[in-house]
C-alpha cells in the first residue's frame, strides 16, 4: 500500500477512497463514510502534518514514522496520528463492494494451513473484533510463515510487532455507530460476510 505524500510540500495527503462513498451500502452507509473518512481519517492526516513540522520526520513514509515513534512517550501524538492515518487507509482497502465469500485459491490454502478451515479463520477474526475492549482493530496478519488473527488497541498496529498486516476491521465506534449503534457484532459479521477484500490480502502476501 503506497503512501500519499506531496512531492512539492512533502506533506501527507488523504488518499482517495478506492470506491464511491455509497458503494458499501447497505452494510456501511454513505453517511458513515462521510464522517469516518471525511472527518476522522482526514483529521489524522491533517494533525500529523502539523505535528511533524520542524522535525526529522518530515517527508518520511507513514510506516517509517510509525516505527520511529512507537513506544516513545514524547512522540505519542505523532505515533497516534501516523498510525491512525495508515490504519484507516489500510482499512478502506480491506473492504470492497460485493466482497466476502471464498478467498482466492492461494490465500485459501494458506488459511487452511493456519486455521484448518476458512470458516474458522472468519470466526476467529469476528471474535477478535467483537471482544476488543474499547477502541481498536482486528487484523489478519502473516507472522513468519503462518497466518494469525490479532487485535490492537487504539492506534496500535502489527507493524510495530514484526507481523505483516493482510486485512483489518476497524472497531472504533465511529466506524459503525451511525449504522449499528451498540451492535458491534452485527457490523463485524456483515463486514466479513459481504465486504471483506480477500484479494487485498493476497496482494499483501507478496
Amino acid at each position: 500500500m503506497s503512501n500519499q505524500i506531496s512531492e512539492k510540500t512533502s506533506m501527507h495527503i488523504l488518499p482517495p477512497l478506492p470506491y464511491a462513498d455509497n458503494a458499501l451500502d447497505p452494510v456501511i452507509s454513505a453517511n458513515t463514510i462521510s464522517f469516518h473518512y471525511g472527518k476522522h481519517h482526514k483529521a489524522y492526516v491533517d494533525n500529523l502534518n502539523k505535528l511533524v513540522v520542524g522535525t526529522e520526520l518530515v517527508g518520511l513514509s507513514l510506516e517509517k514514522i510509525i516505527t520511529a515513534t512507537a513506544g516513545k512517550a514524547e512522540k505519542a501524538a505523532i505515533f497516534n496520528n501516523a498510525a491512525q492515518a495508515w490504519n484507516h487507509a489500510f482499512y478502506w482497502n480491506s473492504l470492497i463492494p460485493n466482497g466476502g465469500g471464498e478467498p482466492p485459491a492461494a490465500l485459501k490454502k494458506k488459511i487452511e494451513a493456519s486455521f484448518v478451515t476458512v470458516d474458522a479463520c472468519k470466526k476467529e477474526l469476528a471474535t477478535a473484533a467483537t471482544t476488543q475492549f474499547g477502541s481498536g482493530w482486528a487484523w489478519l496478519v502473516l507472522d513468519g510463515d503462518k497466518l494469525r488473527v490479532v487485535k490492537t488497541s487504539n492506534a496500535d498496529s502489527p507493524l510495530t510487532k514484526g507481523a505483516k498486516p493482510l486485512l483489518t476491521i476497524d472497531v472504533w465506534e465511529h466506524a459503525y455507530y451511525l449504522d449499528y449503534q451498540n451492535r458491534r457484532a452485527d457490523y463485524v459479521n456483515s463486514v466479513i460476510d459481504k465486504l471483506i477484500n480477500w484479494s487485498f490480502a493476497v496482494d499483501n502476501l507478496r
